[in-house]
């Protein structure tokens, strides 16, 4: 809980250094801290260090978001997410149909590990979003309930393709698969807000996740669309490590809320409806 209110976070990304290309300073980069290193047994984060950090910051409930983006980023193994998971902590499954074949097969063997969405990443992985060599694992979540969260903005990470992070190529996702939760990670970061913010606006199964984006620059972003209306819409994540803190950036999401209602879907309910969690 924080102040009062439940909080979830459905956006970190806990790197195993040994698996990932990037330069820590490039990963990391202004949030360095040796309370961030001190998370850190070897290449990976410790569990139980991870667990306090996230209670320390009033997290309720987190998930953390496996990657197989050699070219990018670097693979981070679901494997080493499961390792991460307990009460506090659920994870999110990640196909690339360049590395995964059949992808049916792959998406349904994280998903029985226990994930609680699936994460593609075109931008990262090199592939549209409306691939249909992806469509197999679409049909996998939408049959059994599980959203789909798609980066859905710019990364100036080295390689990255952001033509794939455009919202207009969901559009044949979306009339395919009717029943598909999507969620826009990073909420059309760069130079798709308006178009991430009239998906979710337009259709009730599309949510703006926030991930990434400074909370006092929200109301600018979304300034041409009704923002009582598109808060409702929201889903809080923070792109953790990249960011000062989730408590305080939580707490600023809350204050542009419009009432409190709002503010606790915005920081809970939402998510708690879109990927099946319970916060009790």
């Amino acid at each position: 809980m924080l102040d009062g209110r439940p909080l979830v976070d459905v956006h970190l990304h806990p790197a195993r250094l040994d698996t990932l290309k990037l330069p820590w300073k490039t990963w990391v980069q202004d949030f360095d801290s040796t309370e961030l290193r001190g998370l850190y047994d070897g290449s990976a984060i410790d569990p139980v260090a991870f667990d306090e950090l996230l209670a320390a910051e009033g997290v309720d409930i987190a998930i953390v978001l496996a990657e197989y983006s050699p070219k990018v980023t670097g693979i981070q193994a679901v494997e080493d997410m499961v390792a991460l998971a307990g009460p506090r902590v659920r994870f999110a499954a990640n196909v690339n149909p360049h590395l995964h074949h059949p992808v049916d097969d792959e998406v349904t063997r994280q998903l029985d590990l226990g994930a609680v969405a699936l994460k593609v990443h075109p931008v990262h992985g090199g592939f549209a979003a409306n691939d249909r060599a992806l469509y197999p694992a679409y049909a996998i979540c939408a049959e059994r309930g599980v959203p789909v969260v798609v980066h859905c903005g710019t990364s100036t990470f080295p390689g990255a393709l952001n033509q794939y992070a455009d919202p207009v190529l969901l559009d044949d996702v979306l009339r395919d698969f009717r029943n598909l939760d999507i969620v826009l990670a990073h909420g059309g970061r760069g130079w798709w807000y308006d178009a991430a913010a009239f998906l979710a606006l337009s259709n009730e199964r599309v949510w703006i996740e926030l991930s990434g984006l400074p909370p006092h620059r929200l109301p600018t972003y979304y300034a041409r669309h009704n923002w009582a209306r598109l808060t409702r819409r929201m889903i809080f994540g923070t792109d953790w490590p990249g960011i000062p803190g989730i408590a305080s950036n939580a707490r600023a999401v809350a204050a542009l809320c419009p009432d409190e209602v709002t503010a606790a879907l915005v920081l809970a309910g939402n998510a708690a409806r879109v990927y099946g969690l319970d916060l009790a």
